[in-house]
């Protein structure tokens, strides 16, 4: 049977209207759905982390530009006037050159499906990063190969090692002066706790990198730049290592040390398994240069290979917790909202993660939040996405990322055709920054506080109001300063409000777990409620955090909620 082009041109989306009954679909089971068992076994679903400036949205453009969707390649940072990032959608992200909120696209590579999931690398923005990282199967690591395993790195990382999520590695920017590889490779061990194997080998950096040697076929992928400064394919040959060829493309100096390191590496380099790899106790290393396109195909195909579908998912239920396979019944949960994708469209996207079943319009479902089912809800509008292009969805899969218009989901729902359980919770990291925050102009108060409504419906920032006084005005919270500027900027460039930021004398919080009847706030804490009616306690500093903790020995602040 011929296998369907599934993924057109990105990311489902989707609408709801609902609130009354209506009459589900009839469908087939999922058990016995051979289309749901072959396109479940071709999705890929990952997300990109790095530091910021490694090359992650770099490389998420080459991954378009190498699946045929983009015809040329745009770099984050419009250089000589040149072609902007595909996944950088936001004209901020455009104006500074950096990933501020998540975006995610499909397309069709090697007869997989591939879900793709650029983050933002800077770390005021790592809420989004962790929920973004929920709906990933895998994840690629972008390290720059002159400076290594960078501080955000190692934190995202960190997440994935505590969810399972098994990480992929690119060492990038091979095209700059950069370390030596196996001055990289102890690094990632040393630093990250989880074996390194090489699968290909750079020749070369900077000016003289060439391209790479593939350590299993024992061939070399040599690479030709284009006049197009990496924004169409780079031109590749492979040639047996041993051949004339092979010997004619690399100076002698650069032979002698790639034999070299290869010996090395067979002798003292980890071997690989794909086994190790999805138990998280290896990760895959490769070399190249987003920039010029150089080792991008070898590890693009090595991705498709290497990559897990969808597996089995745990959730909660009313007797504990148990696991749903991608054949079970549909369903899935919220883990992205955003507004504002296309100024012709006032509305909000709600993005959700398919974790089993096969999603077809006009399926029906329940919409749960916090073990309710609040409603039953017709899905009838699915798009796919790539940035704000928006086109019609037929059908989607588990691993797939479907884009809902939203009429009031929230970030963590779950959407099943069975009841009877909710996936995980999306934990919220503590609030670092504290503000209040106005409108310029008092006249512009509705527009005000409908986008600071649409704004913390997506996680932008949180909104506590004082425990002690709840009808005072409430102030905002966000875990970095940056949300701040990029709240202040959406308010003006989306409901044209100018705003004036007064910043509060709090540096760190937590959630209060305990009775807080008997919770005796220590001076300069304040005690303030979230969207969720959670009680969270703000103080001026660390200290002062851990001296209340001392003066309230019966209680906790928790660090997620």
């Amino acid at each position: 049977m011929a296998v369907p082009a599934c993924a057109r041109r990105g990311l489902p989306l989707d609408s709801g209207r609902g609130g009354g009954r209506v009459r589900p679909r009839a469908a087939m089971d999922p058990a016995s759905d051979p289309i749901l068992v072959r396109e479940t076994a071709r999705r890929r679903t990952f997300a990109i982390i790095s530091h910021p400036d490694a090359g992650k949205t770099t490389l998420t453009e080459k991954l378009l530009l190498y699946s045929g969707l983009l015809r040329t390649a745009g770099m984050v940072k419009n250089r000589k006037g040149g072609k902007l990032a595909t996944s950088d959608w936001m004209s901020m992200e455009q104006e500074r050159g950096i990933s501020i909120t998540s975006s995610a696209m499909q397309f069709e590579y090697r007869g997989c499906v591939v879900n793709v999931l650029d983050t933002p690398g800077h770390q005021d923005f790592s809420a989004d990063t962790y929920r973004t990282l929920t709906a990933a199967d895998c994840a690629i690591m972008v390290l720059d190969a002159a400076k290594g395993v960078e501080t955000q790195t190692r934190k995202l990382f960190a997440v994935c090692k505590l969810r399972g999520i098994p990480v992929l590695t690119f060492i990038n920017k091979l095209d700059l002066p950069s370390r030596s590889p196996l001055e990289l490779m102890a690094e990632v061990e040393e630093v990250l706790g989880i074996q390194a194997s090489a699968i290909n080998w750079p020749i070369g950096s900077g000016r003289e990198f060439v391209g790479v040697a593939e350590r299993a076929t024992r061939e070399l992928a040599l690479f030709e730049k284009t006049s197009f400064g990496g924004a169409r394919r780079a031109e590749m040959r492979k040639v047996p290592l041993d051949s004339p060829e092979a010997q004619a493309a690399i100076p002698p100096e650069q032979r002698k040390q790639l034999a070299e390191d290869l010996e090395m590496l067979e002798v003292a380099g980890n071997p690989f398994s794909r086994e190790a790899f999805l138990g998280s106790r290896v990760t895959p290393v490769f070399f190249g240069s987003a920039l010029t396109n150089f080792g991008i195909e070898p590890f693009f195909d090595a991705f498709v290979e290497l990559a897990p579908p969808p597996s089995s998912r745990e959730v909660i239920t009313t007797a504990g917790s148990e696991s749903v396979e991608p054949s079970a019944p549909f369903s899935a949960y919220v883990f992205k909202i955003q507004a504002n994708m296309n100024p012709k469209h006032r509305d909000q996207m709600a993005f959700i993660r398919i974790c089993s079943g096969r999603f077809e319009r006009d399926l029906v479902v329940k919409h749960v939040r916090a073990g309710v089912v609040l409603r039953e809800v017709r899905l009838s509008r699915p798009q796919t996405l790539v940035a704000r292009d928006r086109n019609t969805l037929d059908e989607a899969f588990p691993g797939d990322v479907v884009g809902l218009i939203n009429a009031g989901f929230a970030i963590g729902d779950t959407l099943a055709v069975k009841g009877g359980f909710e996936h995980q919770p999306l934990p919220q990291f503590p609030p670092e920054h504290f503000a209040r925050i106005e409108p310029a102009d008092l006249t512009k108060r509705k527009g005000f506080d409908k986008g600071m409504e649409t704004l913390a419906g997506e996680g932008a920032v949180q909104v506590l109001r004082s425990y002690d006084n709840p009808i005072a005005n409430p102030f905002i919270a966000a875990v970095g300063r940056l949300q701040f500027e990029v709240l202040q900027y959406r308010l003006k460039d989306e409901w044209n409000v100018e705003t004036v930021l007064s910043p509060l004398p709090y540096a760190c919080s937590g959630w209060l777990q305990g009775d807080i009847g008997q919770f005796k706030p220590t001076p300069g804490s304040q005690v303030a409620k979230d969207a969720r009616g959670r009680i969270v306690v703000l103080f001026p500093s660390e200290w002062d955090r851990q001296y209340c903790l001392r003066q309230n020995p019966d209680f906790q602040l928790l660090d997620f909620a």
